[in-house]
């Protein structure tokens, strides 16, 4: 095991962080920094970790998975850190997992509402997956709104591929129907045979897992082309207020989500800790859900309750509590990890947009993710 892995020496202990600071989701990347600061500012004001500070390492993902990969090496071989942080899009995921877990053995914590199924000893997931978002969502939806059918836009990579299988199950159990399917390379920019296609399906409702870029011009093509107005729902359960900047609110008025936080959110402790943002980090990167902060917020105060349990750096001991590990209080409320699963128990609610704000239309409480069991045990490096 290697020193910055058993947490030898007294030096400062290294957290890296990659968030995509440009590129299309730089939006996402600058508040997934932001929060990284602000947490780990606050355990260094209250003394740091095992009496040692903590050094953020953060690195800019680009939006690229092949420089993502690359600051994950750089991550684990040349800063040596004690563990990383990061990724949005499941590609991503999968391309720091390579450097970072399979050949660096650190351990890796991924912030993102996502497909679900990734399950590694040395991965521990902090977002919500399909049996916190589709499962209560779309049974909600076809019951309150009456709609059967549903078309699936969407990117091609696998988060999207995974999900829409899930939504498939979840539509036709409650006796709907998929009326179209189609997959665009995620720098698609040209939606107008989609869009025509979707309003000559007949569809009801329009499931969108095209990200960003193409997720801008996709919504305006459909809004252009007077689907809603006519009555038809649209649903993306990564949409949250960051993304709401990302067009004119008309164009998504009425969207449907479902997420783990939203500002809308009003217990004590979500408000406050909205303010402690607001106030550190003016300006448009907002602290959301569907961009990943909630998740990040959580990792960071879960892999810290564990170090302090485990009374040291040594990974082992570091997974071992963190696979309990819990929170009183955080973004959207308490969050707890299901032992064995590495995939955490959260509060989920959906919204919907309004006038270029979410409002929470049902609290849906504690939900559990139904994740299978990680095989053990940990093979430390």
């Amino acid at each position: 095991m290697s020193e910055a892995m058993s947490g030898a020496g007294e030096g400062p202990i290294k957290v890296g962080v990659i968030a995509d600071q440009t590129g299309p989701l730089s939006f996402v990347g600058r508040a997934n920094s932001n929060v990284a600061r602000m947490v780990i500012g606050d355990i260094n004001a209250r003394g740091g970790l095992l009496g040692r500070h903590l050094e953020l390492v953060l690195e800019d993902g680009a939006t690229d998975d092949a420089v993502a990969a690359a600051k994950g090496r750089k991550l684990v071989g040349t800063d040596r850190v004690d563990v990383v942080f990061g990724g949005i899009y499941s590609s991503t995921r999968q391309a720091i997992k390579q450097p970072v877990v399979v050949e660096g053995k650190t351990l890796y914590l991924y912030p993102e509402q996502y497909e679900g199924q990734e399950s590694d000893p040395l991965i521990f997931c902090t977002g919500p997956v399909p049996a916190q978002q589709v499962d209560p969502l779309i049974p909600w939806l076809m019951r309150e709104t009456g709609a059967k059918r549903f078309y699936l836009p969407s990117a091609d990579y696998i988060w999207p591929h995974v999900l829409n299988g899930r939504v498939r199950e979840v539509v036709e159990a409650g006796g709907g129907s998929i009326v179209g399917e189609e997959y665009h390379p995620l720098d698609h920019m040209d939606y107008r045979e989609t869009v025509e296609r979707i309003n000559a399906s007949g569809a009801d409702v329009v499931f969108n897992t095209i990200v960003p870029p193409g997720a801008t011009p996709f919504l305006a093509e459909l809004y252009d082309s007077g689907f809603t107005q006519r009555g038809g729902h649209l649903v993306c359960t990564y949409f949250d207020e960051n993304f709401l900047n990302m067009v004119p609110a008309a164009q998504v008025e009425g969207l449907y989500g479902c997420l783990d936080y939203y500002q809308a959110v009003d217990d004590p402790f979500s408000r406050k800790l909205l303010e402690q943002y607001d106030t550190l980090y003016p300006g448009d990167a907002k602290f959301t859900g569907g961009s990943g902060c909630s998740g990040l917020y959580r990792a960071l105060r879960l892999w810290a309750a564990a170090v302090t349990e485990a009374g040291s750096l040594d990974q082992d001991d570091v997974i071992a509590a963190l696979d309990h590990a819990e929170i009183a209080d955080g973004p959207g409320g308490p969050a707890a990890m299901v032992p064995g699963e590495h995939h955490l128990r959260l509060n989920m609610y959906i919204a919907q947009a309004r006038s270029g704000h979410f409002e929470i239309v049902e609290n849906l409480g504690a939900i559990d993710p139904q994740e299978r069991l990680v095989d053990m045990p940990v093979l430390a490096g």
